[in-house]
């Protein structure tokens, strides 16, 4: 979903991803004959807390998949740890995992930031860092990063979509963006000056920053108002983003209002800002929306709903984390599966870059997951949505980002 790199960038991620060393029984951490131990960062406290509800739905998940006998007849030992959305807590939980815990690998590790903190650590000790739950474009970098992997998206390509939704539907457009100041926010940004271009300047009027450590975003949703902007991007995890969209409507400010994909959740983001005051607003897709009557009676999104009943029956049925986590998780056993009875770690890599076509039922119809020694990046096709006041309503094509 990226610039296409060069023939020489790509010859040099095969050259990278094919010096990773064919399994040998020293590298046979965290597997024995009736266990395979995964290790997991998330916030469940914290800024970014509303996240939280991916982790309790892998550990659903995993249940599930050892009630019904695991995997190559090893259970999943999934170890779930808090970070606080603090990158140096992450640094220090997954020092923990790796050197005390001796997990096989890591999953779904949350957080751009967070997964900078600790991608030259688990790369210089090769362990398979899989499927993390962050959208940043660096994910996708086989060449330097041999043994990290993301699945979403990436953000940079979703605002460039947004860049040419807006020159095509509002080229006079005045653009304020508000973003969090991290590698995160910052995708955003880049994606918005390949989408904008030369013209870069003449849309977007300003930029506005906020730590996630802010109490909130109020003074800069005024001073983005002040500068006469009619269209807004709000790059902000879902904390934020619930702010922005209140303090928008307080101020009775009615740009058109971009919004992350990661902050779409309607039970974390549009319910406790106020689903009526979120009307209009615009994000983009992948995974199929638990609110949107569209998928009241498909077949996937059964198959997630009965999952819920059985093993998260308290869960909010309207919280697109669970519907994250069901994707996710289900990646990552296509992948177990592939395995064999093979989980080296220079296997579980070697089939996490092997993915062909994969279905996914929480997905949109349409995009699929794949991957590559030299694509890393294993969805790259999304969809517009907007906000109805009662649920996401899809429009446009299924949009083909170029790949790695």
């Amino acid at each position: 979903m990226m610039k296409r790199r060069s023939l020489l960038a790509t010859a040099g991620a095969a050259l990278a991803a094919s010096r990773i060393p064919a399994a040998h029984a020293a590298t046979l951490v965290g597997v024995t004959d009736t266990e395979i131990k995964i290790g997991h960062t998330i916030p469940y406290s914290g800024p970014a807390s509303a996240y939280g509800v991916i982790g309790q739905g892998h550990t659903a998940f995993f249940k599930r998949v050892n009630d019904k006998g695991g995997i190559a007849g090893r259970k999943i030992n999934l170890i779930s740890l808090d970070d606080g959305y603090a990158p140096p807590k992450t640094v220090e939980q997954v020092r923990r995992l790796v050197e005390q815990d001796q997990v096989a690998f890591l999953f779904n590790t949350l957080g751009t930031p967070n997964n900078t903190a600790i991608q030259k650590y688990v790369n210089s000790k090769k362990v398979p860092h899989l499927f993390l739950s962050t959208g940043a474009d660096k994910w996708g970098d086989p060449e330097h990063f041999p043994w990290t992997i993301g699945w979403q998206p990436s953000y940079r390509t979703e605002a460039q979509i947004y860049a040419k939704y807006i020159m095509k539907n509002r080229p006079g457009a005045k653009v304020a963006v508000l973003y969090q100041n991290d590698d995160f926010g910052k995708d955003y940004i880049t994606g918005f000056k390949d989408g904008f271009g030369k013209d870069y300047a003449k849309y977007v009027v300003k930029e506005f920053s906020f730590e996630v450590t802010d109490a909130t975003i109020d003074s800069q949703a005024v001073s983005m108002q002040a500068t006469g902007a009619d269209v807004i991007l709000t790059a902000a995890t879902p904390k934020f983003a619930a702010q922005m969209i209140r303090k928008v409507s307080d101020m009775d400010w009615k740009p058109l209002h971009f919004l992350t994909n990661v902050s779409s959740s309607v039970g974390a983001v549009i319910t406790p800002a106020g689903p009526e005051r979120a009307v209009g607003i615009i994000t983009s897709a992948y995974g199929k929306d638990p609110t949107d009557p569209t998928w009241a009676n498909d077949a996937g999104m059964n198959e997630w709903r009965a999952f819920m009943k059985e093993y998260i029956p308290t869960g909010d049925l309207t919280d697109g984390g669970y519907v994250f986590s069901y994707g996710v998780c289900t990646t990552l056993m296509q992948m177990l599966k592939q395995c064999g009875t093979d989980f080296s770690r220079e296997n579980v890599m070697k089939q996490a870059t092997s993915l062909k076509d994969l279905y996914i039922p929480t997905l949109l119809p349409g995009i699929t997951v794949s991957t590559s020694p030299t694509n890393f990046h294993p969805i790259r096709q999304m969809q517009l949505q907007k906000w109805t006041g009662k649920t996401w309503e899809l429009f446009g094509e299924i949009i083909e980002g170029t790949g790695a």
